[in-house]
């Protein structure tokens, strides 16, 4: 694993990017994997910086997105298909015929599920998967478990997500309760992993992640099996452990 400082989250959302822009250039039509949440806007905002400027092309960029809540459809404000289109997809040029999310429209998660692992499958994995870490370990919607969940699979989000979640709705009661996620599989089929990560609040679950043991009930741990993790965090992040 290698681990990039960054001094703040600007810092981190710019050095972030540079590793999507540069996954880009070298290979124009590469699968990007994407996240959403507070902590990418950023990235995703010097993205956009970055295309407006001429330096990027999205043309024949591939993507897929690690979830999407369920219930929810596309045009309501609070999917992630909106969250996608508002911070990146409508300020680029990439075509959305190729941009892929799982449909939480779907109401049998067997059904949706299965959709959304073939769309998978036929990209072989991620050329680079973007992440963000929840404070008790998630990536994606992979919430501590007994076991590693290995593909896209419909998942009840612990208290302790929707709390974190209910910022972004009028009510707690209006938070999805489930929500389609890749699993642990699916991202670990990523060829590069790329996940970011701000704030005083996330250090304890940084340290535990990545230099504690490897295990189900902190998801985020599997991430030290990858051949190929790059953890780009600031300093608050950063500050309970030893580099």
């Amino acid at each position: 694993m290698r681990i990039i400082k960054a001094k703040d989250y600007a810092d981190m959302s710019k050095k972030a990017a540079a590793i999507i822009a540069a996954q880009i250039t070298m290979k124009p039509d590469c699968v990007l994997g994407l996240a959403t949440g507070s902590t990418p806007e950023g990235l995703y905002a010097e993205l956009v910086k970055m295309y407006e400027a001429g330096e990027l092309d999205f043309s024949n960029v591939q993507s897929v997105n690690l979830d999407e809540y369920k219930g929810l459809p596309r045009d309501n404000d609070q999917s992630y298909y909106y969250f996608m289109n508002h911070h990146l997809f409508s300020h680029v040029n990439i075509d959305k015929a190729n941009t892929n999310l799982p449909d939480g429209t779907i109401e049998d998660s067997e059904e949706a599920c299965a959709q959304y692992n073939a769309i998978l499958d036929s990209f072989g994995g991620a050329d680079i998967q973007l992440l963000g870490i929840g404070h008790n370990g998630h990536i994606g919607f992979n919430e501590p478990a007994d076991t590693f969940e290995l593909l896209t699979h419909c998942v009840d989000l612990q208290e302790s997500t929707i709390k974190a979640n209910q910022r972004f709705f009028a009510s707690y009661d209006d938070v999805p309760k489930q929500a389609y996620t890749m699993g642990i599989k699916n991202i670990m089929d990523a060829k590069m992993v790329l996940l970011v990560a701000n704030g005083e609040g996330k250090a304890d679950i940084v340290k535990e992640a990545f230099f504690g043991p490897v295990t189900p009930q902190v998801p985020a741990s599997i991430l030290q099996l990858h051949k190929n993790v790059v953890l780009v965090a600031d300093e608050a992040a950063l500050s309970k452990v030893e580099l």
